[in-house]
């Protein structure tokens, strides 16, 4: 079963400035080749994606382009460096976009596009904010329609405090990063594929007709 995963990487660096996020997501691609699953790496910088919450802000943006590859892909990884203790502008400016497949919802379902694919997190950095920064993307994925197995996510930061990067660490070499890396990449890769043969039966518009009987406040 072909599958394909799509990294977003969330660095604040343009090409072709060097990366560790990209160097990060190099690691991950190549335990998804063993899985034969095929990759790909968008920065998000470099796509003139505008502000804003909807599937398209006009002229010039650059999100309908990558949302329409998040669509053709089977598994999203948001990759993304540590900025002040938490994930970086690009992250959340992403987590904002998404925002508009709410109104892309099938019409008979009101599944979103989203609705059987998996999602996953890549964090690195220098500082402490993994775990948040981790937390906070897990839950915007789930919210955005995305399925979140167990431990799909993976970091490297090093040391306390401020210290070498993930390619000047050799973060590549580091077991822990490593290990949570191998467990993010297998389970992902199983979840997809279980979806991809038996996708969500829920019909969200059914539901929410349930939800208004027994509830005495509107939506």
């Amino acid at each position: 079963m072909a599958l394909k995963a799509l990294f977003l990487n969330c660095t604040l660096k343009r090409s072709p400035e060097t990366s560790n996020t990209s160097a990060f997501v190099k690691q991950a691609q190549k335990m998804f080749a063993e899985l034969d699953v095929q990759t790909e790496e968008v920065r998000v910088v470099d796509q003139n994606v505008k502000f804003g919450n909807s599937s398209d802000e006009g002229e010039g943006d650059g999100w309908p382009n990558i949302l329409q590859k998040v669509k053709d892909s089977d598994i999203t990884i948001i990759a993304t460096p540590v900025w002040r203790g938490d994930r970086s502008a690009v992250a959340k400016v992403v987590a904002e976009r998404f925002d508009g497949i709410w109104e892309e919802a099938d019409e008979e379902t009101g599944q979103y596009p989203t609705f059987n694919k998996v999602g996953g997190v890549m964090v690195d950095g220098n500082e402490d904010g993994a775990k948040k920064a981790i937390s906070s993307i897990c839950f915007d994925l789930s919210e955005h329609g995305f399925t979140v197995p167990v431990n799909a996510f993976s970091y490297y930061v090093g040391k306390a405090g401020p210290g070498p990067a993930y390619i000047e660490a050799n973060g590549d070499r580091h077991f822990f990063t490593n290990r949570t890396l191998y467990l993010m990449v297998h389970n992902l890769t199983h979840v997809a594929r279980v979806l991809k043969e038996n996708p969500y039966p829920t019909n969200v518009k059914e539901l929410k007709k349930k939800a208004e009987k027994i509830s005495d406040t509107e939506e």
